[in-house]
């Protein structure tokens, strides 16, 4: 590069240009526009930096060119008197030119001095690796969710330096498998599941422990997979020690479990001895959350299960022999099952929800007893029944009392009237108690409201419509947040929790926001149109798309979409 200059030989440029181009795996057309821009840095420094200078070399011929350039401009206007030529002094060099034209004056070659030959070299080493990196970027970010194929080249502190032959990658400590020891030159496999862009250039970061990892060996290893016949769902893993992933298959006549697992066990061993001997749970998935669950939790054996949907969280009871199996070494087993199925998993015994059971029938059984004038037998028997509150015995259909033995038609209306008076007794106490807290009667008259939830609101300072239409969802309903130990603690809101669904406490706050005169009615009819599209793309499992139509059908601007074989897609839940 030393003896560079614009008088160099014509296909000795080319073929430089050519070898660069192919070595770095980039366009010729790039290596031409650094050599351009070098030798216009060069005849800058000789001519001075404040000229306007350019360089052009043909890609066909490697014929060189350098001309100083001048624009044309209004006299007036000039302000530049080096890159800029007044109007009436262009017009002596040729008489059609104009203001904005350009004047080129050919420059004669010349030779490179030591240091211009040195910052060429530098300018054109810039531009190629710019292009590189760009090149590096634009191949491995389309690559992106891939499985990529490399060498070892380096170990730095835990982190593996991967040779991927046009760019490095890495897969730092947190995405690799604990007990792996990688030495230089091992080759290894690895998910692509990132590229970003940095200053030294595109940083390519692979994982070993990225559940999409496992998702895509599963892909390589049944075909049944890569052909989309069977879905891996979910996953979840633990890497190196476990891992479980829920599968299920688009043909009846095929087992999405059995053939993941293969003949003896061929195809799910192949993943297992590529991930460090991973042991795999393969689950059944199900549209149905209670039963996606129970088979999450295997290999223990679930007795019951409550879902609470607001909180996405369950309580699933076992027996008591099989709760260390459902809690998993060290809780593995039910931190995987809660991570697959995206619910909170709380795990009960039967003996604990069996005296949860005794304390809560013992209370409702008080509760009876004070409220109905009841004996304690009679209490009883109505807590036995499933009665929860005295609000359930005193608006039940009487046919449903008619049903209990022993119960008639007399002793049915004597229970509910005594229940109805009971109730209008606690209203007209609870009214007196909104009174004094300075609840106006306006809240009272709004959509939901009742004297109880007026008092809860009163002791909470909420007392005026606009106060309820200010208020968030969380603020009725509670919500979580992390504790101490990192762990969500529930934050109790103005309402007891399981008193109101979050989306109808969103409704209420809405209907108190129109009668404030926030918003309009349309508002509210959004809301409900979308919250009925979200429900039903969970119970069919539609697609982004399909959820946005059906909520402008919910809405009367168009008509709900026909789906194709739904019918079949989402079984009924309980």
């Amino acid at each position: 590069m030393s003896n560079i200059g614009v008088s160099a030989n014509r296909l000795e440029i080319l073929q430089i240009a050519r070898a660069v181009a192919e070595e770095k795996g980039i366009d010729k057309a790039i290596v031409i526009e650094a050599m351009q821009e070098a030798i216009e840095k060069a005849a800058k420094s000789r001519y001075g930096q404040e000229h306007d200078i350019r360089a052009v070399i043909d890609t066909d011929s490697g014929e060189q060119s350098l001309w100083r350039v001048q624009t044309v401009v209004a006299d007036e206007d000039l302000e530049d008197s080096i890159q800029q030529m007044r109007l009436t002094e262009a017009l002596k060099i040729d008489s059609e030119l104009e203001p904005g034209d350009e004047i080129k004056e050919e420059l004669p070659p010349f030779d490179f001095g030591r240091v211009a030959a040195q910052s060429a070299k530098q300018v054109i080493m810039q531009k190629v690796r710019d292009a590189e990196r760009e090149r590096q970027f634009g191949e491995f970010a389309s690559r992106e969710g891939e499985v990529l194929n490399g060498i070892v080249k380096r170990v730095e502190y835990g982190h593996v330096i991967v040779d991927l032959g046009r760019a490095e990658g890495i897969i730092r400590r947190n995405d690799g498998i604990q007990r792996e020891n990688f030495q230089p030159g091992d080759r290894v496999r690895a998910f692509l599941y990132k590229v970003s862009r940095e200053i030294k250039g595109p940083q390519i970061f692979l994982s070993r422990a990225h559940p999409d990892f496992m998702k895509q060996l599963f892909s390589q290893e049944v075909p049944e997979v890569y052909d989309g016949v069977i879905q891996i769902k979910a996953c979840a893993r633990d890497p190196g020690s476990r891992a479980k992933i829920g599968v299920i298959s688009n043909d009846s006549s095929i087992d999405p479990v059995g053939a993941c697992v293969g003949m003896r066990g061929a195809r799910v061993q192949a993943v297992v001895g590529e991930l460090a001997g991973e042991k795999i749970d393969i689950i059944p998935w199900s549209y149905d959350d209670a039963t996606f669950i129970v088979n999450a939790l295997q290999p223990a054996e679930v007795s019951k299960v409550v879902l609470d949907e607001d909180e996405r969280r369950v309580e699933v009871v076992v027996a008591d022999d099989q709760f260390p199996l459902a809690i998993g070494r060290r809780g593995q087993n039910v931190r995987l099952a809660s991570q697959l199925t995206g619910w909170q998993i709380d795990l009960v015994t039967e003996s604990q929800d069996s005296e949860r059971y005794q304390r809560e029938f013992i209370e409702r059984t008080n509760l009876f007893m004070k409220a109905l004038d009841a004996d304690e037998t009679l209490a009883q028997l109505l807590a036995s029944e499933g009665f929860e509150t005295v609000e359930e015995i005193a608006y039940v259909s009487p046919e449903d009392f008619m049903q209990i033995e022993g119960f008639d038609e007399d002793v049915a209306a004597e229970i509910q009237a005594r229940g109805q008076d009971y109730l209008e007794k606690l209203a007209a106490e609870q009214n007196e108690r909104r009174v004094e807290l300075g609840v106006e009667d306006a809240v009272m008259e709004l959509d939901g409201m009742t004297p109880g939830f007026a008092v809860k609101l009163g002791e909470n300072e909420i007392k005026t419509v606009d106060d309820v239409a200010g208020l968030v969802p969380d603020d009725i309903t509670g919500w979580r947040e992390p504790g101490p130990d990192g762990k969500p603690v529930f934050i109790e809101g103005i309402l007891k929790k399981g008193s109101m669904r979050k989306d109808d406490a969103q409704i209420f706050i809405m209907k108190a926001r129109i009668v404030a005169g926030w918003i309009e009615q349309d508002v509210l009819d959004e809301l409900q149109a979308k919250m009925a599209a979200d429900q039903l793309t969970e119970e069919m499992d539609l697609t982004e798309e399909e959820r946005a139509l059906m909520a402008l059908g919910a809405l009367g601007t168009t008509s709900a979409p026909v789906m194709e074989g739904t019918d079949d897609a989402a079984p009924e839940t309980e």
